[in-house]
């Protein structure tokens, strides 16, 4: 059976304390909401419908880069109202939907197709999880297991206080039997809301039970303060430390490790203390990243070492066993197989070659202050100390460059480049110099 994902995204965020939507805060480099839309679409949802508010653009903006449909909430009246409001987009929809809340980072796509599997027993399901908190309704089950009623905790008597399942807030069901029933939605309370929890009241008179899937408490952390952020932040790097290490990676320090969403970390790769991946990295097997390197958007290819203490920006593709060591910086750049930068370097906008070395202190001279050009070294080639290689210019096979050049037309094969001026020498210099101070100060 087809199904379809109603993400609710039309929380205003005001304990967020940010112009941001809370829904647009990122853990692990992704969005909160694009996690959720990675669950839904791990769980095979084939339509996506985000509802927003009046003013989220930015929401908007990013659910249609991810293929989702948004629907907006004129008026904030509730979570049944806002669940309400992706009606329409979905008018000719066929199927079963899920409706479940955007600001839950650590939501699976194993818990959504759980929601699915169990309304299969009945008309409708709920996803509960158990929880002594009290900042959630309890689900109170029949004998027959369905879902007898939720009752928040401040309303909930003595005995209610006792039941340990509470109400996640996600509810799956056929799609036009949960519009209709989201359609007879009451505000009779004194929120005048529109609530969610209310639907399966109408399920049942309809002569549908509603089923409860049991889910892990850590998926249903809801985000929705900076404090929030910060332990879903946490609880995403633990789970992606495990995957990694459970796939033979190796850490020294796990806990000081700082992985994306979207790291590729292949077996037998080894990552230091301290070390942080942006988005879009690539770790081979074999390859090494040592201490207190920050990547993005870069690969790092097998039997490669990085670092201590190195920056890969976007671009960057490391060859096999080659080396960039400390304090150097590698930008949109291609370093070839064997090649070295061991330390203090810039590569920016170049293609170098395989077994080159790039000497302490070089960089490429890539930006002329407004366009960027290309430095290519060619295989082999020796770039001494404090070269600055102004681009565009090309270093020929083999060639080398002397230590403190600036390097501004290209260099055939197998030549040796020197430009600086000739040393020269003023005998007794510096014995006269010394004189002449201490003289003018009095000494």
């Amino acid at each position: 059976m087809a199904r379809a994902a109603v993400l609710l995204a039309a929380g205003m965020g005001t304990r967020m304390k940010s112009a941001t939507p809370k829904v647009m805060h990122k853990v692990a480099g992704l969005p909160i909401l694009g996690h959720v839309i990675a669950a839904a679409r791990g769980a095979g949802v084939e339509r996506i419908v985000v509802v927003t508010s009046p003013d989220g653009a930015m929401v908007r903006d990013f659910a249609t880069a991810e293929g989702a449909q948004t629907v907006v909430q004129d008026k904030q009246l509730g979570t049944g109202h806002a669940a309400a409001s992706a009606a329409p987009a979905l008018a000719d929809f066929d199927g079963e939907v899920v409706i479940c809340y955007g600001d839950m980072p650590l939501m699976t796509a194993k818990t959504l197709d759980a929601s699915f599997a169990a309304r299969g027993k009945a008309g409708l399901a709920i996803v509960a999880f158990h929880s002594n908190s009290t900042a959630y309704g309890r689900v109170i089950a029949g004998k027959d297991g369905l879902l007898d009623r939720i009752v928040e905790y401040r309303d909930a008597n003595d005995e209610e206080r006792k039941v340990d399942l509470c109400n996640a807030g996600i509810m799956a069901a056929d799609a036009k039997s949960f519009f209709r029933w989201a359609a007879k939605l009451e505000n009779d309370n004194t929120q005048k809301e529109y609530y969610l929890t209310d639907v399966p009241k109408f399920a049942k008179a309809d002569g549908q039970g509603c089923a409860i899937a049991v889910a892990d408490e850590g998926e249903m952390m809801g985000v929705n303060s900076r404090a929030e952020l910060a332990l879903a932040e946490a609880a995403m790097q633990a789970r992606l430390r495990a995957v990694a290490l459970n796939a033979g990676v190796g850490m020294m320090a796990p806990e000081t490790v700082f992985l994306s969403h979207d790291t590729v970390l292949e077996a037998d790769a080894q990552i230091g203390p301290y070390v942080v991946f942006g988005p879009g990295v690539v770790v081979r097997g074999g390859a090494e990243i040592k201490s207190h390197c920050v990547l993005e958007g870069a690969e790092v290819k097998a039997g490669a070492i990085v670092g201590p203490h190195a920056r890969l920006r976007p671009g960057a593709v490391i060859g096999e066993s080659a080396h960039i060591g400390n304090f150097v910086e590698v930008k949109n750049s291609k370093v070839g197989k064997g090649s070295k930068a061991n330390h203090l370097a810039y590569l920016g906008d170049a293609t170098v070659g395989e077994n080159a070395n790039i000497g302490a202190g070089t960089i490429t001279c890539n930006y002329d202050g407004f366009d960027k050009h290309r430095t290519e070294i060619g295989d082999g080639a020796f770039i001494g100390s404090n070269t600055s290689l102004v681009a565009p210019v090309k270093v020929g096979e083999g060639a080398n460059t002397g230590a403190g050049s600036v390097i501004t037309k290209d260099i055939a094969s197998s030549a040796l480049a020197v430009e600086r001026s000739e040393q020269r020498e003023v005998a007794g210099w510096a014995t006269k110099f010394r004189a002449r101070k201490n003289a003018a100060k009095g000494k």
